[in-house]
């Protein structure tokens, strides 16, 4: 899923292209891709983008007489840009974004349909689509540690909820976790003041670095490739592969097809988390620290 380093990158390379430009028509292939009906989709045609946001990981394209379109990428979903009048792709294509100088196609891969766009009108019925998530740049430590506390979860599913903390999914609390050196499955209620304090930093910390990376990637062009997984990631996506602060293999933990990845020497005191599905089926033989692995 395309989080915030992700949505900045594409707000940052649609701005010169869309900005002071009119929606000069808007093509819907995909009947589940809106959710919206009044006003009509139409009503969004002709009218100039004044501006462009985010709210958590949605983007907002904000129109003429207060209309905002709202786009939220989900887990599959991405933006292309085009020349003009760019066919919408029969597989994957969702919808088509036509202006002036170009074409954008917000496709979706995958068979399953997640990806929405709202069409609202003024600011009250926009902000009625923010989930609630803080935003962490401008958090007080008391703000963070309310938002994170709000429910009592694991780190790792605390951080990724965006009615309490906004624009950060799995891939970047894993690396968040890894430069705070806490454990993905430690409980947010158990942390001291001091894990707090550094939890907060590395979240400031990885999102900064890494929307730096994916704005300065983009260059003048536009983000083509956007993928949960880089290869300057420390443990996202690097099962098996040695830690970049000590060396250890980077482990893995597979739950409903989502994976969390994390170092055991770094985060967790040299245990080796147990995976629901492999730690059943080999028991005993399943390793509990690094040194048996």
């Amino acid at each position: 899923m395309p989080e915030l380093p992700e949505i900045a990158a594409y707000i940052t390379a649609l701005g010169p292209r869309v900005v002071d430009k009119p929606l000069t028509g808007l093509r819907v292939a995909s009947f589940s891709l809106l959710k919206t009906y009044d006003p009509p989709i139409e009503a969004a045609i002709g009218k100039k983008v004044s501006s462009l946001s985010r709210i958590g990981k949605r983007i907002v394209f904000s129109l003429e007489d207060s209309f905002h379109l709202v786009v939220h990428l989900m887990v599959a979903g991405r933006f292309h840009w085009h020349p003009p009048a760019k066919p919408i792709p029969k597989k994957y294509g969702l919808a088509a974004f036509d202006f002036p100088e170009g074409t954008l196609l917000l496709t979706e891969a995958g068979t399953k349909r997640r990806a929405s766009l709202h069409l609202v009108v003024g600011d009250s019925a926009l902000a009625d689509l923010d989930p609630g998530g803080i935003e962490i740049a401008e958090a007080s430590i008391n703000e963070f540690k309310a938002a994170l506390q709000a429910e009592r979860h694991t780190l790792k599913r605390a951080l990724s909820d965006a009615r309490f903390i906004s624009g950060i999914g799995g891939a970047f609390a894993d690396e968040i976790l890894h430069a705070a050196r806490l454990s993905p499955l430690q409980m947010n209620t158990n942390l001291s003041d001091d894990e707090i304090e550094r939890l907060l930093a590395a979240a400031n910390e990885v999102i900064d670095h890494w929307t730096e990376i994916r704005v300065t990637e983009t260059g003048d062009g536009f983000p083509e490739k956007v993928t949960a997984f880089h290869p300057q990631m420390a443990v996202h996506g690097k099962y098996g592969e040695p830690c970049p602060v000590c060396g250890a293999p980077v482990q893995r933990i597979v739950y409903s097809s989502r994976e969390t990845n994390y170092c055991a020497s770094c985060q967790t005191d040299g245990r080796v988390l147990a995976d629901r599905s492999l730690s059943r089926l080999l028991k005993d033989d399943w390793p509990s620290n690094i040194d048996e692995l």
